[in-house]
């Protein structure tokens, strides 16, 4: 599948996502949709009661991650934060709130149908340090050196050109700005045949990298203090029901399979010593 084709259907996977969270539906795509009503080992139980509290109902349909880079990135207060692919918005307002009215969130999406629902959400939550805007993760709309974080939840491993992404996520963030992202990595060789079967399952359009891969892009775009955390292993009895239904024979490729596909949480950090344009190293 081509660049331009990979793209067009995360586009209208994600839109239809969102057209059906609005429409009292649930914004589980492909295959996750049939796993027991979307409680799949995924995308489910991510975020706890104390933040879903703290936003609308329809922010949590929406909801496509693979994990909760909000429990776990540093924010601080009057910081400014980007999240790369935001979806129905849970991760930005839930940003939002942690650095406070002196921060500021940014999420940014390429989706009409889920910057139209974020910005419903944004209107309920009644959050006003919040920008959402139109765009793709491979070119950002925000200026040089101008983020303390950026976020993203699942959505990087979506991109054919996960180099650019790296390259513009270490430009917009500040000299010792944080890379902190959720994402859906792959641990060691898996057979082609597999591996696309188990992406498939694992984010609907899944492009994941092997985690040394992952941390070889982070460095060649300029990033230290580089480290990816397991959150959540995929085994082979969660993919059991998808893989079946798609003729796989899954004992006889349980080995190939077990404990090698996951969430992990991505850490990097811009070198403070990256500042090389007048007036860039300011705190905020």
């Amino acid at each position: 599948m081509s660049e331009p084709d990979i793209k067009e259907a995360v586009k209208e996977k994600y839109g239809q996502a969102a057209l059906r969270v609005t429409t009292g539906g649930s914004s589980c795509c492909g295959a996750s949709a049939a796993l027991d009503g979307c409680a799949d080992p995924i995308t489910s139980n991510l975020y706890d009661t104390t933040q879903a509290g703290q936003i609308p109902e329809n922010a949590l349909k929406a909801s496509l991650g693979c994990g909760n880079p909000t429990a776990l990135a540093q924010l601080n207060a009057g910081e400014t934060v980007l999240d790369l692919g935001s979806g129905g918005g849970i991760d930005v307002l839930l940003s939002a709130k942690r650095v406070g009215p002196a921060g500021k969130a940014y999420g940014l999406d390429m989706t009409d149908e889920m910057l139209a629902l974020a910005r419903e959400n944004q209107k309920k939550s009644g959050v006003e340090n919040v920008e959402f805007l139109k765009g793709e993760i491979e070119n950002i709309p925000l200026p040089d050196n101008s983020v303390n974080v950026v976020i993203s939840n699942c959505v990087i491993n979506l991109s054919s050109d996960k180099d650019r992404v790296l390259k513009e996520a270490f430009r917009v963030l500040k000299p010792g700005g944080r890379f902190a992202v959720s994402d859906v990595v792959v641990r060691g060789d898996v057979p082609a045949a597999v591996r696309k079967s188990m992406l498939l399952w694992v984010g609907c359009i899944a492009g994941a990298l092997k985690d040394s891969e992952y941390a070889s892009k982070l460095a060649a775009a300029g990033f230290e203090n580089i480290d990816i955390e397991p959150t959540r292993i995929y085994n082979i009895e969660d993919a059991r029901a998808f893989l079946s239904r798609e003729g796989i024979d899954v004992d006889a490729i349980a080995a190939q399979v077990q404990d090698k596909f996951m969430s992990a949480f991505v850490r990097a950090t811009k070198p403070s010593a990256a500042c090389c344009t007048p007036g860039c190293c300011g705190t905020n």
